[in-house]
């Protein structure tokens, strides 16, 4: 009986968490992947596949995402000076139709 020596195979890339993991493990080594691979024990073939099928993987601390929030510019508010007869009324552009008739009203009287 000829023993020949344990070969042990290399493993094949369970899942797409598995995927992503090993893909940007080997990309923060920075060795080519196949290189990786064999050192961890990854079929390079299975991984070299599932680089094909996911987005890009970039190495740990590379990618960040920031929040962007956008401040309106403030605009100048419009004047605007109604006049009734000899009295004047001045409102901005948030006046409330209401609080004129009302204002318009009460300097009309006076």
């Amino acid at each position: 009986m000829i023993l020949m020596p344990e070969v042990k195979m290399p493993r094949t890339i369970r899942d797409e968490a598995d995927a992503r993991d090993c893909l940007a493990r080997a990309a923060a080594s920075r060795q080519k992947r196949v290189d990786w691979a064999r050192e961890h024990g990854i079929d390079g073939r299975s991984l070299y596949l599932w680089s094909l099928r996911l987005p890009t993987v970039e190495p740990p601390g590379e990618l960040r995402l920031v929040e962007l929030v956008a401040k309106p510019e403030p605009r100048p508010r419009g004047r605007y000076r109604v006049h009734v007869g000899a009295l004047s009324v001045e409102v901005d552009d948030g006046f409330d139709d209401d609080v004129l008739r009302r204002l318009i009203s009460v300097v009309a009287s006076c």
